[in-house]
């Protein structure tokens, strides 16, 4: 089970929107939807996930109806204050959204449709482990209108798998990737470096097994050791040792070499694509900012300025629905000063970079010290973005600091 909700205000049962709050009915819009369920808990998860022995009363088998529940709800909701937007965006993000049958996605995929529309070649990704994917799966998503896959592989080695709690077979990413083009899907594959007792050659095997894939994106992702988690807990003990920060730099290094001469370009700190049409649309809309609906329990989403999110476990989240209530919890609404440093944590995290002009002008002094110490491309400064080099990449938490603090 995933880290505590944040702490805000209460939600309102009925879920509307304050009536002051002004949507943009010309903003993009995304979904999220969420599946909690996965078959073991990976001790380095701290999302809100949940495995057969901690369901408690809820159920896989119905969870798609509840699910479309919300949708209905949301509807109501949103129509209440504005024009319903078409979504441009949905992604199936877990836990494990493919443990559930690929009918029950699909119904989840024509719920979101039915109630908000979809914009034309709207980008639908699954995210997928790879012991659960077959050609059949495939083939009714691609049916469904899915059109992109996001594969957990995280390692080819199987120690670093072990470590990693991880249980899928590492053949298995070859299947599932072939199976995905076989529909024509775009492919994603997922990596994590960094795990107890990975060496750098390790590291390098992984890559070269994912690029081997020819994937159309990659997304690298350093291990960080979340409290409460199977792993911090193992550190705490001694029983294993603690990311080291300098390996973990050799091995971003590493990635950004490998993938680079692959083809596949950098556009946000962990993530690389072969074309901008690659991308991932739907992460990009969080990096910049824009509104989302997340669906399902633990789900946050942003609507003009407002966040909220939902009750955590599946099965309050199921009885909030079947009595009639929103399934909210809480929400908030950052402050002007809050949004800033916000825009600055996410923005300067992609190729596109931050205007200059968005940081406080108070800090904007810190951008010439920032390019002398190479974390920021001075060309680009020139013109008025901030973007990360390989250098401020690698140190972007000192990049955020000297353009908030």
């Amino acid at each position: 089970m995933g880290a505590a909700l944040p702490l805000g205000d209460p939600a309102p049962r009925d879920g509307m929107l304050p009536e002051d709050l002004v949507i943009d009915a010309d903003a993009a819009f995304g979904v999220y939807l969420h599946v909690p369920f996965c078959r073991v808990r990976c001790g380095y998860c701290d999302f809100n996930t949940y495995t057969a022995s901690e369901l408690r009363g809820a159920r896989q088998d119905t969870y798609a109806d509840t699910l479309l529940g919300e949708i209905e709800h949301a509807g109501r909701v949103l129509a209440d204050r504005a024009p319903l937007r078409p979504a441009a965006t949905v992604f199936f993000g877990g836990g494990t959204p493919t443990l559930l049958p690929a009918g029950d996605l699909s119904r989840m995929l024509s719920g979101v449709r039915d109630t908000f529309g979809m914009t034309p070649g709207a980008e639908v990704t699954v995210e997928a482990n790879p012991d659960t994917v077959t050609p059949r799966v495939v083939a009714e998503l691609a049916d469904a209108g899915v059109t992109r896959m996001s594969i957990g592989m995280q390692s080819a080695v199987p120690h670093v798998l072990a470590a990693l709690d991880r249980t899928h077979r590492p053949e298995n990413v070859e299947t599932a990737v072939r199976a995905a083009r076989s529909a024509g899907l775009k492919v994603s594959v997922d990596l994590i470096y960094g795990a107890p007792g990975e060496r750098l050659e390790d590291w390098e095997r992984s890559l070269g097994a994912a690029v081997a894939l020819e994937p159309d994106h990659v997304s690298a992702y350093a291990l960080i050791i979340e409290e409460g988690t199977k792993l911090a807990r193992q550190i705490r003990r001694g029983e294993v040792p603690a990311p080291d920060d300098d390996l973990q730099a050799d091995m971003y290094e590493m990635a950004e070499s490998m993938l680079t001469a692959a083809g596949l370009g950098w556009y946000e700190v962990s993530n690389w694509a072969r074309t901008d049409a690659d991308r991932s649309l739907h992460n990009l809309a969080y990096w910049r900012g824009t509104d989302w609906w997340g669906f399902g329990p633990g789900a946050h989403s942003h609507v003009a300025g407002l966040r909220w999110w939902n009750v955590k476990h599946p099965a309050a989240y199921a009885a909030r629905l079947a009595a009639g209530d929103s399934p909210a919890a809480g929400r908030e609404r950052p402050d002007a000063a809050s949004r800033a440093l916000e825009k600055v944590l996410l923005r300067s995290r992609i190729r596109e970079g931050l205007p200059i002009l968005e940081v406080s002008e108070d800090r904007r002094g810190a951008v010439p010290a920032l390019i002398a110490d190479g974390l920021i491309d001075g060309a680009r400064a020139i013109s008025g973005v901030i973007v990360l080099t390989m250098r401020g990449r690698l140190l972007a938490d000192a990049v955020v600091r000297a353009l908030t603090d």
